[in-house]
């Protein structure tokens, strides 16, 4: 590696300009206090659930009924000491000011067990939610490419998990993993929603899902989708009113929503098995067995052309 020694002089002085923005910028470090959860092992537990959820699909796929208690019972020890780590060093983030002597590893441990305790209920749900993707969808040829291949079920299956944590009071990790997923699949679900069983995503790029949605049960929604806030609240200083109010819309049971609609508003809900078309914008309630669709925007030919060449088309 060729230097030049005279640039490398520069480096010391970098260091401490650098060191001091950790005074002028102390949001951006985390310096003196307990650690924070782990990316990596945050990540190692999604992996693990997978496993735990999806068994034969992932790592090991030699299983059979004969040997899948003993490779569960380890997933589960394992992910039980690598929860209740991790949950621990949340909560110890969360009340190191208000309880700096609590004893965050007895909070975490009963809330890593409850987690534990709910996968099966959870696997139910997701059952329904891969019977939905195969009915839903005519490309899909079997349950075991549903599994392996669509990214709307590896994102609701996080969320599933993510949302259980959410709902015990842990902080931070059920948006880590949400967004984990988010960066693999392009799709955004807010940990904090509330999503019914047989729920599908198709093709899934670029859809969200706000922390206060309420979607029913049998949802269908296209890539593109926005269930999000159309205003937001402020105080009366001009900050922002944070928490789970209703800021996002309700899917009643059975609705479709086509590719790159907008719903907005906490007070708009689509009724049951109301169908949505592409690109619309709503911020209003539509009642139940409703379509609402764009007028069919018109096409116009534009210049004539050879015919060994393309024509242009203009909207």
């Amino acid at each position: 590696m060729a230097t030049d020694v005279r640039l490398k002089e520069e480096l010391p002085a970098i260091t401490d300009q650098l060191v001091e923005t950790y005074t002028e910028c102390s949001r951006l470090n985390h310096l003196a206090h307990e650690p924070l959860p782990n990316r990596d092992a945050v990540a190692e537990i999604v992996s693990e659930l997978f496993e735990v959820l999806y068994p034969g699909y992932g790592k090991r796929q030699s299983l059979h009924i004969g040997n899948i208690g003993y490779y569960v019972g380890s997933l589960v020890d394992s992910l039980h000491d690598k929860l209740t780590t991790q949950i621990a060093r949340a909560l110890r983030h969360e009340l190191c000011h208000e309880s700096p002597h609590a004893d965050c590893e007895k909070m975490a441990q009963p809330k890593a067990v409850e987690l534990l305790r709910r996968l099966s209920d959870v696997r139910k749900t997701l059952e329904l939610d891969v019977e939905a993707a195969f009915r839903g969808d005519p490309a899909a040829r079997s349950h075991h490419e549903i599994i392996f291949c669509y990214p709307g079920l590896e994102a609701i299956t996080v969320y599933r998990v993510a949302h259980e944590l959410h709902g015990l009071g842990v902080p931070f990790i059920p948006r880590m993993m949400t967004e984990l997923a988010h960066a693999k699949t392009g799709i955004d679900i807010h940990p904090g929603a509330t999503i019914g069983p047989a729920f599908f995503i198709d093709h899934g790029t670029g859809v969200v899902i706000g922390e206060t949605c309420h979607i029913g049960r049998g949802v269908k929604l296209y890539q593109g989708v926005t269930l999000g806030a159309l205003s937001f609240t402020k105080d009366d200083e001009g900050e922002l009113l944070r928490g789970a109010y209703k800021r996002h819309p309700t899917l009643d049971d059975g609705v479709i929503v086509y590719a790159n609609a907008t719903i907005l508003g906490g007070q708009t809900v689509i009724g049951a098995r109301a169908v949505v078309g592409s690109n619309v914008w709503l911020t209003e309630s539509v009642p139940p067995d409703t379509t609402v669709v764009l007028e069919k925007p018109k096409l116009r030919l534009k210049g004539a052309k050879p015919s060994n060449e393309p024509l242009t088309y203009e909207i």
